[in-house]
């Protein structure tokens, strides 16, 4: 071991420049880190806000105006595919309704599903400000803005007129906020029952079957699949209809990439150039150890093992460094939280160190040149 040893003593003939390395490659791993745990953190935020309490694929009838005929089999590959979240399969119908009280008025849709899987899916329990959320017969769930709007609170009636010009009088039991103002004012639940009556379906016809999946990115490939085995029906999903939300997600994920991508340039840039230098203020101790017997690869492996013992240190010092500003972010006055994700922090870690060991590279191979007759002549 001794290149090893020998290249800790040359880090210690020169602790600042060493220090100074070491400190580089910190600040260069704690930017990846925070940088790339910010984006991950914001995009996920994004995406809950945008589509995590929604379906993600949807099955429907190919004509829209028509119902959804649901069979056992049809929800059989639905509730079966373990990319699903395990409960988050709500046949639906939908309809209707118009609610005034003499001076406003707000036109509503009232989405009827079995409870469970509603629930699952828009997380109505979860997002209750007042109220408890049931769907009994003559039970509806209203959002906050149409509370607000209409002074309603939970046991409160509410008259509704129905497409087919009935009146139903529904109560109140609970608010939710569903993360939007327009779903907030104009989204409503039901029991089953209320549309079937209103469209006169048949107790297995329905407008469509909606479903959240584990991952939201995996909609199209949940898509696709069902489409070959659900013969005669339309299945749609989330990143088709939201073009605008992914072209945002992948941008903000290449100006994370790219960030990433020049701080570890410049991390490699800092140590190569460094460890040049070095070999050579070192050349004529190389000259003298090679004139001795070390051979080429044994010098060559001075600058590794130096590369390797900064890079150890400063890639540790970087991890406790992003860990700091992570803390340090939760501080801050914004409306999501960076979630560190053990995976990437090491990830980033590996990388550093990898970087590192290769920016040794060029220091090693002009080590292996020098010729210790050449040097001692030279004095």
């Amino acid at each position: 071991m001794l290149p090893l040893k020998i290249a800790l003593r040359f880090l210690r003939t020169s602790p600042v420049q060493s220090a100074l390395i070491a400190t580089g490659i910190a600040v260069g791993i704690a930017t990846q880190v925070f940088v790339g745990s910010l984006i991950t953190s914001l995009q996920a935020s994004l995406v809950e806000q945008t589509i995590g309490s929604t379906p993600h694929v949807i099955v429907r009838a190919p004509d829209e105006a028509e119902p959804l005929k649901v069979t056992a089999a049809m929800l059989s590959v639905v509730q079966t595919d373990p990319r699903v979240e395990p409960g988050a399969v709500v046949p639906v119908r939908v309809t209707n309704a118009l609610l005034t009280d003499g001076e406003d008025s707000a036109t509503l849709a009232l989405k009827g599903g079995d409870l469970g899987g509603l629930d699952a899916i828009y997380r109505l329990r979860e997002r209750t400000v007042a109220g408890t959320v049931r769907l009994g017969k003559g039970d509806v769930v209203i959002g906050t803005t149409l509370a607000e709007k209409f002074s309603l609170a939970p046991g409160d009636s509410v008259a509704l007129t129905l497409p087919d010009g009935s009146r139903r009088t529904l109560r109140v039991t609970a608010v939710v906020d569903l993360g939007a103002e327009a779903a907030n004012e104009r989204q409503a639940f039901v029991d089953a029952d209320l549309p079937r009556s209103v469209l006169g379906w048949r107790s297995g016809e329905f407008a469509a079957i909606e479903a959240q999946i584990l991952d939201p990115f995996d909609s199209t490939a949940v898509a696709t699949d069902w489409r070959s085995r659900l013969r005669g029906v339309r299945v749609v999903e989330w990143q088709e209809q939201n073009a605008d939300l992914l072209t945002a997600l992948q941008s903000q994920a290449s100006s994370s990439y790219m960030i990433q991508a020049f701080v570890l340039i410049a991390v490699a840039l800092g140590i190569a150039s460094t460890l040049a230098i070095s070999a050579v203020q070192k050349t004529r101790q190389i000259g003298i150890l090679k004139a001795m017997g070390m051979s080429d690869a044994q010098a060559s492996r001075i600058f590794l093992w130096q590369a390797a013992a900064l890079g150890l240190a400063g890639t540790a010092g970087g991890v406790a460094l992003g860990y700091a500003l992570l803390w340090g972010f939760s501080f801050a006055p914004v409306q999501f939280s960076i979630r560190p994700e053990p995976s990437f922090i090491a990830l980033s870690a590996s990388i550093g160190v990898a970087v590192s060991m290769a920016s040794s590279i060029i220091p090693a191979r002009r080590t292996s040149r020098v010729d210790p007759i050449e040097v001692i002549q030279g004095g």
